[in-house]
Parts: C-alpha cells; structure tokens; sequence
C-alpha cells in the first residue's frame, strides 16, 4: 500500500492503468472503495489515481477533521499531485469530493486539464440541506445496508469516521458557508456538471437550478442531469456515464 505524507500524517493512494492520469475522488462518509467497480473501466485508458482523504478509509485518523475541510481535503490532493509530478490531470470528484475537485481547479489551475463535479450540494451550504444530511446519516445507524456500506469504506471504526464527518459538515455550514476560498468566476479548466434528478438529498429541480447558475458564473463547461439514479449520479448511471466522461474528457475543440 501506498502513503504520502500529510501534515505529519499518513495519507493513503493507489493507481492502476495507464496513460493521461485521472484522479477519482470520494464523497463524505465513504473512501476510494466506493469506485473500485468503475475505476477498473477507466483503468484501461487512464492512469486511475485514487485516494483516501484524511480520516477516512486506509488513511490515518485525526482527532478533529478540518472546518474548512474540501478545501483541506483540495490541499491533500494537491500535495499528491504534486509529488508525483502530475499536471494537467484530468478529475472526477463526486458529491463532497465534487466539492474538493472545484477547489484544487481553483486553486491550482496548472494541475488540471478537465474535471468532472458530480452530484454535489453548489457553491454555498444550505442550512435545510446540512439538517437533512444529519438526520439521514443518524436514521442510517440503525439501517443494516448502510451500516454494511460505511463499514465497507472505513473499517471497523466506521461510527466514529462518520460522526467527525457530520460534525465538520455541520461546523463548516454554521461558520463558514462557502465551499470555496475564490470566485467560481475564475474557474479556468472545462467542466462537466452531473447528477440526478431522483437524487434523495435534493429538492426536485435543484441541479436544474443549480447548474444553470455555476455555469453562468463560469462562464463556461457543460451539464447532464440523469432522468433516474440515486446519490451519486456517476454509480448509479454507471455505463452511461462512463462513456459520457471519456467522451468529454478526449474531446478536443478545434
């Protein structure tokens, strides 16, 4: 296994493939297993990076996760990028990690050629939003497939990676609000926004709304919302969505 060095922690990655790199990035409460059925189909014509953010899966545990965290957890990413000696890679973050992906295209545009934000909450933390992740994260203790699911992605201590996870969420909404340190308005790389209609953490309507006002901030990228498909978008839409990606990803403007 491999582990780069975070603020005097171990933080844990992977690759596999080969090619133009592509780096895959989870959402809260889970780690880079959820992607390892859809990896392996980008694997056969990229180099897949995956990792754990700090406190989640096979990566070191902290007492107390960032306030700021997808801004912190852009910087994890950052620094493995540029360790490895990276540019112009191409990403796919979904839902909390969608939210990372714009911030390290932000922050460091020289390391991104493409991205892709999939099923994620905007540009702001929504209070109704922040209250009903809470409630669904603590309905979900007691429910034995989603038990079996955050065990899956973080081990044995999986309760204690998702009550740090939920209260960096609900501190981030009460003292910071913003996703992200600069204007969306400076976004350079092409982007590709994603999600579903069905998606049970949203009002009806939300991407529809959403998007529209990112992409007009941007001033550029595109936008899919998927008819069906549960939270997040990208594995519930799988096939479509992996051809959808690659096609963006190889399409070159003339």
């Amino acid at each position: 296994m491999a582990y780069f060095n975070y603020q005097s922690h171990k933080v844990f990655y992977h690759e596999i493939g080969a090619g133009t790199p592509l780096l895959m990035l989870h959402g809260n409460t889970a780690s880079s297993v959820m992607f390892r059925e859809i990896a392996a189909k980008y694997a056969q014509d990229y180099r897949v990076i995956l990792m754990d953010f700090l406190g989640c899966g096979k990566s070191d545990r902290v007492q107390c996760w960032a306030e700021d965290l997808w801004y912190d957890e852009a910087v994890q990413a950052i620094c493995l990028l540029d360790e490895k000696g990276y540019q112009k890679v191409n990403i796919i973050g979904s839902s909390g990690g969608a939210l990372v992906a714009l911030n390290i295209a932000l922050e460091r545009p020289d390391l991104v050629s493409k991205l892709i934000a999939d099923s994620f909450e905007g540009e702001y933390a929504n209070p109704a939003i922040t209250e009903n992740i809470r409630a669904e994260r603590e309905a979900s203790k007691q429910n034995a497939g989603a038990k079996m699911f955050y065990e899956m992605m973080n081990g044995s201590d999986w309760e204690a990676v998702i009550e740090a996870d939920t209260q960096a969420v609900i501190s981030h909404a009460k003292h910071l609000g913003n996703f992200f340190h600069k204007s969306l308005s400076e976004l350079r790389p092409d982007i590709l926004l994603t999600g579903s209609q069905e998606d049970s953490l949203f009002p009806t309507g939300f991407y529809d709304e959403m998007f529209a006002q990112i992409l007009r901030k941007v001033g550029h990228g595109q936008q899919h919302i998927f008819e069906h498909g549960s939270h997040p978008a990208m594995l519930s839409n799988q096939d479509e969505f992996v051809a959808m990606s690659k096609a963006f990803f190889e399409f070159k403007a003339k």
